[in-house]
């Protein structure tokens, strides 16, 4: 069953424009409404013509005199230069700014990193979490006493179990000197179960295109989503007697802030992300959206090769340094090993319009760059989420992302089908999406490196993959019972389309 085409992308609890690759996946029985969100202010660089671009030249230097009057000379503003991998952020109002400084010697490539002036204009959920009520709280409280060891909301998290979480907990529930990064709508770092394991000195603001460090920074507004604070929650929340447990509850946690006020995660923010990662010495980047106005960069594209090649550089830097980088595979059924797919939501930051695309020329960033672990989505019954991307070759590894009760029931004392996590303000909530299966990956791979210090990524990847649980493809899938074949599951047992290697395994991560 393909899931209904909303503007944008894996934004099942997220609004107009938020390419989330999860909350909330249009699940039968999710709220559909969401309070808009407040338009973002106008930066004092960017008038109302202005848009971002990225130009890549030369890394190791400097950007060249030449470069940079080149840049001037056509109009352009340096935001900043990320010179180790040489991506140059830059605002300009002149509508030939790319053509022009393309034809510029020590230029390889330079693209517009969105379709609408700066600022954005959209808003963030379209639907919201559904937030844990008092009985609910109530009822999980008693259920954790009766089974002894648990925290109060644990009875509720059938995720932790389906990946041996709980078991692995009675052997390590991770180590401190583990951090990982949450690239994403920001994270409420107050919140009871995520304050224990916050690494403020490895968070950031990175929505301009260049680190904002100012004390909270991190944070996301009122207005803005909860999407980043309910995927910290899901790989470190604290097992700490309040609420609920993460999959690696003793690792550090930050929060890297790339989701505009708007909902966009656009290619300057990404790239800034990745870079801050990789010079404060995080462990894994957890990366649950995809990098905006296309869903797909295809390559052919003067403009979107530039953004596949920038974000490319940026998340291979962060590689070399040492992470581990996880992602979301997206959360409408495609094929993406298929020979063609229609894209109708691109670009999402103004008027989209539906185009053939052939997924292997034209990438989602990040989920689809080389060393990027990409992840699959499960229901409680360990089935592909009706709405999970999949595809033989692409996807890597499975993991519990949720999926409508209606399909997958949990067993009790679960109720829901959707992945309990953190929210702001202290509460918890439930959501469901392939931005929901990246992080149980992300918390996997933190324990895998708990165990082994001095693992490399590529060597933590390696064990991920061999201590995933096979699982065979599932035929016929027929998700929503209706008589009709949801979506074709090709390869083994050992590596398919629907489950990569197979289900992510907690426990092996500490038993190694």
């Amino acid at each position: 069953m393909t899931a209904p085409h909303p503007r944008h992308r894996r934004a099942l609890a997220i609004p107009a424009g938020l390419a989330v690759a999860a909350s909330l996946a249009f699940l039968p029985g999710t709220p559909a409404a969401a309070a808009p969100a407040t338009a973002a202010a106008p930066s004092a660089a960017a008038d109302a013509t202005s848009l971002s671009y990225v130009v890549n030249v030369s890394h190791g230097h400097r950007p060249s005199a030449t470069v940079r009057r080149a840049i001037a000379k056509a109009g352009g503003t340096i935001v900043t230069s990320y010179d180790r991998i040489g991506v140059i952020v830059v605002h300009s109002a002149n509508p030939d700014f790319a053509r022009t400084v393309r034809k510029v010697r020590g230029v390889q490539s330079a693209g517009a990193t969105r379709t609408a002036p700066l600022p954005s204009a959209a808003t963030t959920d379209t639907g919201a979490p559904r937030v844990l009520g008092g009985k609910e709280l109530t009822a999980a409280k008693a259920e954790a006493q009766a089974a002894g060891g648990q925290d109060p909301l644990e009875p509720l998290q059938w995720d932790l179990p389906a990946i041996k979480a709980d078991k692995a907990h009675e052997k390590s529930l991770g180590s401190e000197k583990v951090t990982v990064a949450v690239i994403d709508t920001g994270v409420d770092d107050t919140h009871p179960d995520i304050a224990p394991n916050f690494d403020r000195a490895a968070s950031v603001n990175c929505v301009a295109g260049k680190p904002d460090t100012t004390d909270g920074a991190w944070r996301p507004s009122a207005a803005e989503s909860p999407h980043g604070t309910h995927v910290a929650g899901e790989i470190a929340a604290a097992k700490n007697g309040i609420g609920m447990t993460g999959v690696a509850p003793g690792v550090k946690v930050a929060g890297i802030k790339v989701g505009n006020p708007d909902g966009f995660f656009y290619t300057e923010a990404v790239v800034c992300g990745f870079m801050w990662a990789a010079e404060h010495g995080v462990d894994v980047t957890n990366n649950s959206y995809y990098t905006d106005p296309w869903y797909f960069n295809c390559k052919d594209d003067p403009d979107q090769k530039a953004l596949v090649e920038a974000v490319s550089r940026a998340s291979r830097y962060a590689e070399k340094k040492g992470a581990v980088n996880v992602a979301a595979a997206g959360n409408e059924n495609y094929d993406l090993s298929s020979d063609e797919i229609t894209d109708p939501s691109s670009p999402n930051d103004t008027t989209p319009g539906d185009r053939v695309v052939d997924p292997s020329e034209c990438l989602d960033i990040p989920t689809q760059l080389p060393g990027v672990v990409t992840v699959a989505a499960t229901g409680a019954k360990g089935l592909k989420s009706s709405f999970s991307n999949h595809g033989l070759g692409v996807i890597d590894i499975a993991a519990p992302g949720g999926d409508s009760t209606a399909y997958q029931t949990p067993a009790p004392p679960a109720t829901s089908g959707l992945i309990l996590g953190t929210l702001p303000g202290g509460k918890w909530g439930y959501m469901a999406g392939t931005s929901m299966a990246s992080p149980h990956v992300a918390g996997v791979a933190a324990l895998i490196k708990s165990t082994h210090p001095h693992a490399s990524p590529a060597m933590v990847k390696a064990l991920l993959y061999a201590e995933a649980d096979a699982t065979p493809c599932t035929k016929p899938y027929d998700i929503d019972g209706d008589g009709k074949v949801d979506a074709v599951c090709e390869g083994s047992k050992n590596r398919n389309g629907f489950y990569g290697w197979g289900m992510a395994d907690a426990l092996d991560a500490v038993s190694w």
